[in-house]
């Protein structure tokens, strides 16, 4: 088994080992994984935070010991806060919120024995409900794209799992995957700023899911990051006038 680390700020993730593929997920810097398979130009990879699979350019990752990947899953992560930063290793090279600085220590990153300077935010989690919308709001505004996880670009379930990131809390990649953990609240009046509400299709199959903001709004990644009102049926949109989405059920995961 080989092991691997983006050493760049964001590496796509596709459905298929070609540039023509659907991306369907993004590596931060930072982020190491697993290596399942090589090919002459792609590899396919298992992210060592959620276990999300896909296909990457071998030109867009490094790779580490072994040693390194079980240690880095052992450490607690040291995560970026700013929404764009800047880590010097012989060039500055741009890293986006979220970003995590492996072995970090007095001002600096390593990775496979290369040091990186960083003189930015950083947290190993607030471990505070109150952040999470906090939080939240750094993203608002990003413009939606399926499978993103930066400001630049982010989908909803992105949205949900950097934000918990940030919380010092995992969740996995997918809406459903989401909605699979935490505790279940009967009523949305039950709920507090920061948890997560989850909406589903025609077909019962969640689809959709939000961060509940404090006097019954909601922030979520549709068209862009933005914020509307929820109630009992689901997401309104004030500019269009109707609900978009239907609410499936609300989960407190803090």
């Amino acid at each position: 088994m080989k092991f691997g680390i983006s050493n760049i700020s964001i590496i796509p993730i596709r459905f298929d080992p070609s540039d023509k593929a659907e991306m369907i997920n993004q590596i931060l810097f930072g982020e190491h994984f697993k290596i399942l398979e090589t090919r002459k130009k792609w590899s396919k990879i298992r992210l060592s935070h959620d276990n999300y699979e896909g296909w990457i350019c071998n030109k867009q990752f490094v790779n580490i010991p072994e040693e390194d990947y079980f240690q880095l899953n052992k450490d607690t992560p040291t995560i970026t806060t700013d929404i764009l930063d800047i880590v010097t290793k012989t060039e500055h090279q741009p890293i986006v919120i979220g970003s995590i600085l492996p072995k970090y220590k007095s001002g600096h990153a390593i990775i496979n024995n290369e040091m990186y300077k960083f003189d930015g935010l950083t947290t190993t989690g607030f471990i505070n409900k109150e952040k999470i919308s906090e939080n939240a709001l750094l993203y608002l505004n990003a413009p939606y794209l399926w499978g993103g996880r930066s400001p630049l670009g982010i989908d909803c379930s992105g949205l949900t799992q950097m934000v918990y990131r940030l919380q010092g809390t995992k969740l996995p990649r997918d809406a459903h995957q989401q909605a699979e953990v935490g505790t279940t609240l009967s009523f949305i009046e039950e709920s507090e700023s920061g948890d997560l509400a989850f909406f589903d299709d025609k077909e019962g199959k969640i689809i959709h899911v939000g961060i509940i903001l404090e006097n019954n709004h909601i922030i979520h990644s549709s068209g862009k990051v933005r914020i509307d009102r929820i109630d009992q049926q689901g997401i309104f949109n004030q500019e269009k006038g109707h609900h978009t989405h239907k609410l499936r059920l609300i989960k407190s995961i803090v």
